[in-house]
């Protein structure tokens, strides 16, 4: 992304909400497991990070602010005792930037002992919060996964476990993908609407639930299948195997059809969709949209390569108005053009916009052979606040490109996201308010193009109801104050209402 990955507290561009993990083991401890599936989910969130266990008799946790690697070590792994568990990587958009916000978040009550990981946004987490302590509930944290976790423990001394979270979820209203654990259970739940993901693998002596599959290929396991949304998944005891209860159906879907486009690792299979393939085909749709002859396509490494790859494929078949190449006409040269520094950290500490603008040339250094005298497509998958991209142009520029064309894998994004991923204001994003013609004169390409919302869903094979488009389109598949919604949708009535879901 060329605007800021994972910066806080001066966060500049879209940052994931969270990853979780959860495993049942046949006899083996879970803590390393869920260490190295935190690991893989790294890219999810960099904030806190933090893992649950349960040995049969109490729960452990060890939970801090910081990377995987940086909150724990071998004698924290070592005394997270027992076969089942949960872990969780936290980038935060709902709650303060401390360690009260960390997950899991952990709750011991009459019938038993509690942990939760969420990934997403509740947008009633307040009513729900003000409702509980009401009535006598103490909250630790401003955070919405707080509220979950005391609405379950207070249902569960009602019902069973499958009731429990039925009620909670016919209470809640917003995005989450949920890994509990209540004593030594492992659950795992997705939202109605399926807007996070979550997936279910089998390992050779368990199961797991992940937010990616990318975890679950860490730990040599198979993905089995994704958490349907609106179902339940509950891993049975010692890992031997898992029970499914469909506890809503929504006639439509909502899935944030930005995990394909940026969040999820390549490697990741999403929605029965490789992440990879399906951004590799966004970039052979640009092309088709908006492809525009040049000497060479580079990606904006990491973020647009796969984009990058399938434009320069389709470059390779058709020219820009969509005829048959000759035989001798290879197309547009894809080209690595920009070299990034891996090694480079948070740049918001920089105090001054000379210093912020000299980041750009920490973070990536430009091939001039590559470049120079050459007119040259740069692919990314977005343009957030437009700062970045016009000092990538100008370096561009600088290096002697003859022409700049900006392309980008993804439509506009014209609105804030409210279901966990931290993206700027209205006011902050740049297409807000300029069209593409007026961010292309801003950033000084020759030329830019953003991918249709059509496109998009015609990649992933769904109709645009089952995507969250709000971003891009600035209706919502949520009832949020002050929005426009894309469907049929209202949250949840509150106040007076049972506290009993149907059976």
């Amino acid at each position: 992304m060329t605007d800021g990955r994972g910066e806080t507290p001066r966060r500049t561009g879209m940052t994931e909400k969270c990853g979780v993990v959860g495993v049942s083991l046949d006899g083996r401890d879970a803590a390393r497991p869920l260490y190295y599936g935190l690991y893989a989910l790294q890219h999810r969130g960099q904030e806190s990070a933090g893992i649950v266990t349960h040995d049969g008799f109490q729960q452990h946790s060890h939970v801090d602010m910081g990377l995987v690697g940086e909150v724990f070590d071998e004698d924290d792994l070592d005394v997270l005792n027992g076969a089942t568990g949960i872990g969780h990587v936290r980038y935060p958009t709902a709650g303060s930037v401390d360690s009260s916000c960390a997950q899991p978040f952990s709750v011991s009550f009459k019938s038993g002992s509690l942990g939760l990981s969420h990934n997403g946004n509740l947008v009633n987490a307040d009513e729900i919060r003000d409702e509980l302590a009401a009535v006598g509930h103490a909250f630790t944290s401003d955070g919405d996964t707080e509220v979950i976790a005391h609405d379950l423990a207070r249902n569960l001394l009602e019902e069973d476990l499958v009731r429990a979270v039925k009620r909670t979820m016919g209470r809640i209203h917003g995005s989450y993908a949920l890994a509990i654990s209540h004593d030594d259970t492992i659950l795992g739940v997705r939202d109605p609407q399926g807007n996070r993901p979550l997936c279910i693998g089998e390992l050779e002596d368990g199961y797991m639930l992940a937010s990616e599959s990318a975890a679950i290929d860490t730990l040599d396991g198979d993905l089995v299948r994704d958490v349907q949304p609106g179902e339940l998944v509950v891993l049975r005891e010692d890992g031997d195997g898992f029970d499914s209860y469909q506890l809503v159906d929504n006639e439509n879907t909502a899935h944030c059809f930005f995990e394909h486009v940026y969040f999820a690792r390549p490697d990741s299979v999403i929605d029965e969709t490789l992440v990879y393939e399906a951004r590799r085909n966004l970039g052979r749709k640009l092309w088709e949209e908006s492809g525009v002859e040049s000497d060479v396509v580079m990606p904006v490494p990491d973020s647009g390569r796969a984009f990058a790859s399938g434009y320069a494929d389709a470059a390779s078949e058709t020219t820009a108005d969509g005829d048959l190449r000759e035989e001798s006409d290879d197309g547009v040269e894809f080209a690595e053009g920009l070299m990034k520094n891996r090694y480079v950290g948070r740049t918001f500490i920089m105090p001054t916009q000379s210093e912020r603008e000299r980041a750009v040339r920490l973070k990536l250094n430009p091939i001039k052979s590559t470049i120079e005298g050459k007119t040259v497509t740069v692919i990314d998958d977005s343009i957030v606040r437009g700062t970045t991209s016009t000092q990538l142009v100008q370096l561009l520029k600088d290096c002697g490109a003859e022409e700049v064309h900006v392309r980008i894998g993804a439509p506009e994004i014209v609105a804030p996201c409210y279901m966990g991923i931290n993206m700027a204001t209205r006011e902050e994003l740049i297409a807000s308010d300029k069209s593409a013609a007026e961010i292309r004169d801003t950033i000084n390409a020759d030329s830019l193009a953003y991918l249709s919302t059509d496109a998009v869903a015609n990649v992933l094979g769904n109709d645009r109801i089952d995507l969250c488009l709000g971003c891009v389109t600035g209706e919502y598949p949520y009832d949020i104050d002050g929005e426009a919604t894309d469907r049929d949708v209202t949250r949840p009535e509150l106040e007076g209402q049972t506290m009993h879901a149907d059976d």
